[in-house]
């Protein structure tokens, strides 16, 4: 290829969109790095190995690769990187205002993740009110319910849940939880249009603390939502209350919830990410009141395929327009 066509950058593995992959490949010089650790990655920018890339396709198992995307690597990053396309709805691995102070411009994959997440996110909340995970342990152990068998649960009816984080997972949510008789209400950081919010009341966050019998976490991780949910919010919920999160495990400080979980305060919880996920905190490992998944969210053929397909239309903007299809809140109207 000549030397006037920009390179794209991949970081990871494209499972699925193979073909639209290779179509790419029309119009730009499509390249992966060498490195297999970040202090070969950072060696690599520094060399100008990577010179001439101008939009960089990452996934979120790239930072076994190239650690998170922070101030150090982003300054390390080719002068030529003008677009980072980040395959996932959540982007706490990248250092947003880093990347702006460098005019570089961030996108990540919003609606495509949202039916996918929010029927995870609907399975932990009614395995969780309903107490399933105590029985399916018994039953694996061939003890059928258990003797004494488990505690009767709770039927999702009439329970209301308030949602932590109204944007399409969590809009996409109370549609699957209405469809189960739940009453929704939710805190956000700013009141949606009561089109968008389907009717559901605004409250804030200290009522849906005190007043929601489900509580579910749908917020991005940044610095101000780093343990939202702690010792002091605890102490507010009703007793008895079920946590369900599949947003980012550290916007719940998973020490306290042990705690709580332990003091009977929370009842159960539904969880699909964790604080420094792969580890799972020991705590909530033994709790039989605990439903686990590993990160499944997303976790289906036609999301993930969806998800690929939408970030490289991404990058394909970017070199046909110099505009990103789906720019991060934090960049929306960036010069």
């Amino acid at each position: 290829m000549g030397s006037q066509t920009p390179k794209v950058l991949l970081l990871g593995v494209i499972d699925h969109a193979h073909e639209k992959w290779a179509e790419l490949g029309t119009i730009a010089e499509l390249i992966e790095p060498k490195a297999r650790s970040r202090v070969e990655f950072l060696e690599e920018c520094q060399t100008g190995e990577l010179d001439g890339v101008v939009a960089a396709y990452r996934t979120f198992d790239s930072i076994e690769i190239t650690g998170r995307f922070d101030q150090e690597l982003v300054q390390a990053l080719p002068k030529s990187l003008k677009f980072i396309s980040h395959n996932g709805a959540g982007y706490d691995q990248i250092d947003v205002p880093a990347c702006t102070a460098r005019s570089i411009r961030v996108s990540n994959v919003p609606t495509a993740v949202d039916d996918a997440t929010a029927d995870t996110n609907m399975f932990l909340i009614l395995g969780a009110l309903r107490g399933f995970n105590v029985g399916m342990a018994s039953l694996r152990e061939g003890n059928w319910r258990g003797h004494p068998p488990p505690p009767l649960g709770h039927d999702p009816e009439g329970k209301t849940l308030g949602i932590l984080g109204m944007g399409g997972i969590g809009r996409n949510l109370k549609k699957k939880a209405e469809a189960f008789g739940m009453k929704v209400q939710y805190h956000n950081r700013k009141v949606l249009d009561a089109d968008l919010a389907g009717g559901a009341p605004y409250v804030s966050f200290d009522e849906l603390l005190a007043t929601s019998d489900v509580i579910s976490l749908n917020l991005p991780l940044n610095t101000s939502t780093r343990h939202i949910i702690s010792a002091h919010e605890f102490e507010k919920m009703k007793d008895g209350v079920v946590i369900v999160n599949t947003a980012r495990g550290a916007v719940m400080d998973e020490d306290a919830l042990v705690r709580a979980l332990d003091s009977k305060k929370v009842l159960s919880c539904g969880l699909d990410v964790y604080e420094e996920e792969p580890k799972i905190h020991p705590g909530l490992v033994a709790n039989p009141h605990v439903l686990l998944l590993p990160h499944l969210g997303t976790y289906t053929k036609e999301t993930q395929l969806a998800m690929e397909e939408w970030n490289i239309n991404n990058v394909r903007s970017a070199l046909e327009t110099g505009k990103l299809k789906s720019p991060v809140s934090e960049q929306v109207g960036m010069a």
